[in-house]
């Protein structure tokens, strides 16, 4: 069984910059593809990022390349999210997930509680 906590977050002043991890618990986790997904209040779920089985490969959404950088650590299981020149419309709970097969053109299988990072003017 495949589980997943993100640690990290947090409030940061815009501009700032926050660290978010992804501990994957399970089985053969260079076989999973990572995503980053967040969701802001009263909108929908929406990609950030992801990052390929052997980390040599990375997607991001426009609204935050350049600004955030998704990676992970085979030999330690983990996952990361780095978030740089944060803005308040960053403002979004945080949550990862991996899937064998793929994070964009499906649904992942496995997800994060997600946490909150919360950006300030």
């Amino acid at each position: 069984q495949v589980q997943l906590a993100e640690h990290g977050g947090g409030l940061v002043m815009a501009g700032g910059s926050l660290n978010i991890s992804c501990v994957f618990r399970g089985p053969y986790f260079k076989t999973y593809i990572l995503g980053w997904f967040r969701q802001a209040p009263g909108k929908e779920r929406e990609f950030v990022g992801a990052v390929s089985r052997g980390g040599d490969n990375t997607a991001y959404a426009d609204s935050v390349k350049g600004r955030f950088t998704v990676s992970r650590d085979n030999a330690k299981n983990t996952g990361y999210l780095r978030m740089n020149s944060l803005r308040p419309e960053d403002t979004a709970v945080y949550y990862c997930a991996a899937d064998v097969r793929s994070v964009v053109e499906k649904t992942p299988t496995y997800w994060g509680r997600g946490t909150q990072v919360t950006v300030s003017s």
